[in-house]
């Protein structure tokens, strides 16, 4: 059984989220054997945004004043402008996204997702991508940026848009499995 399938992961998302990028690694870490939950500020439905117009809703499996870091292995951002921009506001979101890397555990972010990460502070000394109109937010924030498919810098993975999802997705599995795996060989 691949270590992936003993792990559980969270996807922080409210409004807006890029419709694929939700979408995409949450059916393939699900297909993979994850536990995945979408996390998100009220319960209900959140409405993803489908290239340019508003796409379809998912269900949100746990509200983030109920989920805490310690209950995940790891950590996805999908992106959109809207959803990060909603969320980056929410203290609640930020401290979310603050306590999984005070605990050393994989945070992956895609396209404007990286905003959360400015806020939260994370990207000092970094090397990230992201959707190209945010760069400057992130080198200003401290973060080496560069243009590729996705980049890791330890237990940060970046991406910058849709067109990257495999890259991005085959990263978090990496991540997730190496977590897993250093878990493993310490009990």
């Amino acid at each position: 059984m691949p270590a992936i399938a003993r792990t559980r992961i969270a996807i922080l998302a409210t409004h807006g989220f890029e419709q694929s990028e939700l979408e995409v690694p949450l059916k393939t870490l699900r297909e993979k054997g994850a536990t995945v939950d979408v996390v998100s500020l009220k319960a209900g439905e959140i409405k993803g945004w489908d290239e340019k117009d508003w796409g379809a809703a998912v269900s949100v499996d746990r509200v983030l004043a109920d989920a805490e870091p310690a209950d995940y292995d790891a950590l996805v951002l999908p992106g959109g402008q809207i959803n990060p921009d909603l969320l980056r506001i929410e203290d609640d979101a930020i401290d979310f996204i603050k306590g999984f890397d005070r605990a050393g555990k994989p945070i992956a972010a895609i396209c404007h997702a990286p905003w959360l990460l400015v806020e939260a502070g994370l990207l000092k000394g970094r090397r990230v991508t992201s959707y190209h109109s945010i760069r400057t937010d992130v080198v200003n924030a401290g973060a080496e940026w560069v243009d590729e498919s996705v980049v890791r810098d330890g237990l940060l993975a970046t991406s910058r848009n849709p067109g990257d999802l495999e890259n991005f997705v085959a990263a978090i599995v990496e991540m997730v499995e190496e977590g897993a795996a250093t878990r493993e060989a310490a009990e």
